[in-house]
């Protein structure tokens, strides 16, 4: 419930704090007084949009603070889930600063307004009188109905069954897209692959492990075969160098250097390490001469050769620019991705017909579902019909008579397949219509106190402030509005904001909202009212200003003293 509201710089409130109690408080003030404003002042804190036009000191920033006690309405998860500290003692405020920005903190947290929006229904209900508009909606005539259900499970089913259904019907809806988005591309994705294939990508030699690919050992073949030539001419030239019949080549001098030194090697131990030495070079020299000879032997041109080639890297060049890629590796990775999707396509159609069969299934759940929740909503119709006539009698309509008329809707929603009509007649033998064809604003004002006073002892909902809901109620039917409310604030905290005596005197807290006039401006204040203050203020609003003695008589017996 509500235990307290501060509020700073806020339109004609200068600064206020206000303690709430339990039970019925009502709140009375002249027209003007600024009763709106202390609403409007508590709307910032349920998720209302801030506005820099309700500061009176545009140079100060504006502070509204409330604080709830929530110890027991299971809302630790929503806290869990916005990362904000649970108490049991909620504290939340919101600032508005002259430059326009506005924050907002729960329990000295910055939040955000979403999280404000789904909090408030939880913690408070602002009924004004033109909250009656809400009667004509069907959605909320189904709330109704569903808060007075005495199996709410069947519409958590319901509603676990229809988002089962809306989600494999989306998935199948998406896949069927993509399916037919496939086909349409199938033939065109079926050429690039065949193409690749036919290319016979990392077949040729060199594509083992730790070997250079094809691509690379053709760049390296079309490098040899431009220069073949040349390389020849290289290799035999270098071979001629190193042994030659002429003498003057590398070799035959290094023999002679060896028969040279065979002859001293006995007489001088050097002379014996270098004839080894030189030994061994001729050795390596002797078979490097072997293998240039060799090599340039097999170095020849082919121009058939150099045609396959050219033709090859040629076919590969373009494959890697059409795919746009710049090596084998990356074109292999591109047809193996084609073969998975043309692969994906001619799964498709099994996919479909298996999503088709589940959402089959799902839709025939959701068909038992519905039925079930209409079943539980017309036991919970009759209860509401039944129940809300004695209320309505009570508020000064004897012969009014109410009921609820359920109608299938053409589609299956998340509310279920029910479309609900509240019919209302006030008069004796008059055709039953819905209320917001034959109802007047009195009688719709009567008809919402009579639901709200039904539903409190089925909601959890601890505090419910009703903002001149009175408006056209007098006499008697202003004591029975007030008796009603009065009853209710048995199970909930209940707040009204009043200009009617008779209701005010059944509150068991009275604040009164003023205003006064300073120097420059005016400021709008409350205060709570002590007995005799309540007595006076009562009398007040029976006659005039001072009250009369038989006005402040009235307001003791309408306040029971």
């Amino acid at each position: 419930m509500l235990t307290n509201l501060h509020i700073e710089n806020y339109a004609l409130i200068r600064e206020t704090d206000v303690s709430f109690g339990p039970g019925f408080v009502a709140i009375t003030g002249e027209t003007g007084a600024g009763k709106s404003i202390m609403l409007g002042a508590l709307g910032l804190l349920l998720g209302q949009r801030a506005d820099t036009a309700v500061l009176a000191d545009k140079g100060r920033k504006c502070v509204v603070e409330a604080r709830f006690d929530i110890l027991g309405l299971g809302l630790q998860p929503l806290f869990e889930e916005a990362d904000v500290d649970y108490d049991d003692l909620l504290i939340l405020r919101r600032e508005i600063l002259p430059a326009g920005k506005s924050r907002a903190f729960a329990n000295d947290t910055p939040v955000q307004l979403p999280f404000l929006k789904a909090l408030a229904p939880r913690i408070i209900d602002i009924h004004s009188q033109h909250q009656t508009l809400t009667l004509a909606d069907s959605h909320f005539r189904l709330s109704l109905l569903d808060t007075l259900n005495t199996k709410p499970v069947t519409l958590n089913t319901y509603r676990d069954t229809y988002q089962e259904y809306t989600a494999l019907k989306r998935e199948l809806e998406e896949l069927t897209s993509t399916e037919a988005r496939n086909r349409r591309d199938a033939d065109y994705l079926q050429f690039q692959y065949d193409e690749l294939v036919n290319a016979q990508l990392g077949v040729a030699v060199g594509t083992a492990d730790g070997q250079p690919d094809e691509q690379t050992l053709l760049e390296q073949e079309s490098q040899l075969l431009a220069h073949a030539e040349a390389v020849r001419d290289g290799l035999s030239e270098a071979a001629t160098l190193m042994d030659d019949e002429a003498g003057q080549a590398v070799l035959p001098r290094l023999r002679q250097a060896k028969t040279s030194l065979s002859h001293i090697a006995a007489y001088h131990p050097d002379a014996e390490v270098l004839l080894a030495r030189i030994d061994s070079s001729l050795i390596e020299l002797d078979d490097i001469c072997d293998e240039l000879q060799h090599t340039a032997a097999g170095v020849t041109y082919s121009p058939e050769r150099q045609q396959q080639v050219d033709e090859r890297l040629a076919l590969l060049y373009r494959l890697e620019k059409k795919h746009g890629v710049d090596n084998l590796a990356a074109l292999i990775a591109v047809r193996d991705a084609l073969d998975a999707r043309l692969q994906s396509i001619s799964s498709l159609d099994e996919r479909i017909q298996s999503l088709m069969e589940q959402v089959d299934s799902a839709f025939a759940k959701l068909q038992t579902a519905a039925d079930a929740l209409t079943a539980s909503r017309r036991k919970a119709a009759k209860l509401f019909s039944d129940g809300i006539l004695p209320t309505l009698h009570d508020l000064g309509m004897p012969e009014a008579r109410f009921s609820v008329e359920l109608t299938p809707t053409a589609t299956y929603g998340p509310s279920g397949h029910d479309s609900a009509a509240f019919l209302f007649n006030a008069n004796r033998g008059a055709e039953l219509r819905d209320i917001a064809k034959v109802a007047s604003g009195g009688e719709l004002s009567r008809l919402m106190l009579a639901i709200k006073s039904m539903l409190t002892s089925h909601s959890l909902l601890p505090t419910i402030i009703f903002d001149e809901i009175d408006t056209g109620v007098s006499g008697d039917i202003s004591v029975a509005v007030g008796t009603i409310m009065k009853r209710m604030a048995e199970n909930m905290q209940v707040i009204a904001i009043t200009h009617l005596p008779q209701i005010a005197a059944k509150a068991a807290q009275h604040m009164k909202v003023y205003k006064e006039t300073e120097v420059d401006h005016t400021v709008s204040l409350i205060r709570q009212l002590t007995p005799d203050e309540r007595i006076t203020e009562v009398a007040t609003m029976l006659s005039s200003e001072p009250p009369t003695a038989a006005a402040l008589q009235t307001a003791k017996e309408l306040m029971g003293k």
